[in-house]
């Protein structure tokens, strides 16, 4: 299974940013204070960013916070039971966020 730290190096490498440039770059885009240090703890699985920065990496690689969860390929999953109706990304997206509320709310129940 794809870990997030997969997911970040990946969208950093098709990039062509070095460790230092990603750090360098999200950090004068959202006056964040990530390091290289940091960065490779994430890429190598031996930390994950909290939820803001996992935010701020989606918005910097203009991918949904979803898509650099990999949630994508559950909705894909999701939507192919839905009797062959066609789905827009964003109704993708939208049956993904629902289905996370539910996990949450019985996760909260137990």
């Amino acid at each position: 299974m794809y870990s997030l730290g997969d997911r970040i190096k990946e969208l950093r490498s098709k990039r062509g940013l070095s460790q230092d440039e990603l750090a360098e770059k999200m950090n004068a885009q959202f006056g964040t204070a990530i390091n290289k240090s940091l960065i490779s703890k994430w890429e190598n699985n031996l930390s994950e960013p909290k939820l803001e920065t996992a935010r701020l990496l989606a918005l910097f690689f203009q991918e949904s916070l979803d898509s650099l969860l990999e949630l994508n390929n559950e909705i894909q999953t999701i939507a192919a039971h839905h009797d062959g109706d066609e789905w827009t990304e964003e109704e993708l997206e939208e049956i993904e966020r629902f289905k996370e509320f539910v996990k949450m709310k019985r996760k909260q129940q137990e």
